[in-house]
């Protein structure tokens, strides 16, 4: 399989980063838009952190879209490389 032979280069990881980094921004930014765009642009930051941010959701909010990111940057990375 071709994907078992990229990820033992460097340069796999290093383009899979490269990807992922800005494609998990990106998601993030879109989904607190997306589910929460009233408080955010009336300035209600302590409400969007109380949902989504306090008492350790954060850590559920925030990992799925890094799950979603790495496998996201892994296939298309592996797409691209030769």
């Amino acid at each position: 399989m071709r994907i078992l032979r990229n990820i033992k280069e460097a340069l796999f990881w290093k383009n899979m980063v490269k990807i992922m980094i800005p494609f998990f921004i990106v998601v993030t930014i879109f989904s607190l838009i997306l589910s929460d765009s009233k408080n955010i642009f009336s300035g209600n930051f302590s409400t969007v952190y109380n949902i989504h941010f306090s008492d350790g959701k954060w850590f559920y909010f925030l990992g799925v879209k890094f799950i979603f990111s790495f496998i996201y940057a892994v296939w298309i990375t592996n797409k691209k490389m030769p």
